[in-house]
């Protein structure tokens, strides 16, 4: 999966317009990131990637980037 397509879900998860997200935003800046929000992102990975993300890893992410990375080597191209 591309890094576009991957965000395209990250803006829908976050309920942002298509095309918003660039991955250089931080998540302490993004009103809608909270908990629940998080545990979202697990079950979207999970969903879509079959891959399991603990909250200790995304807690350490700062940025939209971070997320990415958390699965890029596996999903993101």
């Amino acid at each position: 999966m591309s890094k576009q397509k991957f965000l395209l879900l990250l803006d829908d998860l976050f309920e942002e317009d298509p095309g918003t997200l660039s991955g250089e935003e931080r998540l302490e800046d993004l009103e809608i990131w909270d908990s629940l929000t998080a545990l979202g992102f697990i079950a979207l990975i999970d969903d879509e990637f079959n891959l399991i993300i603990s909250g200790d890893e995304i807690e350490k992410c700062l940025t939209v980037n971070d997320l990415i990375g958390l699965v890029q080597q596996d999903v993101v191209e």
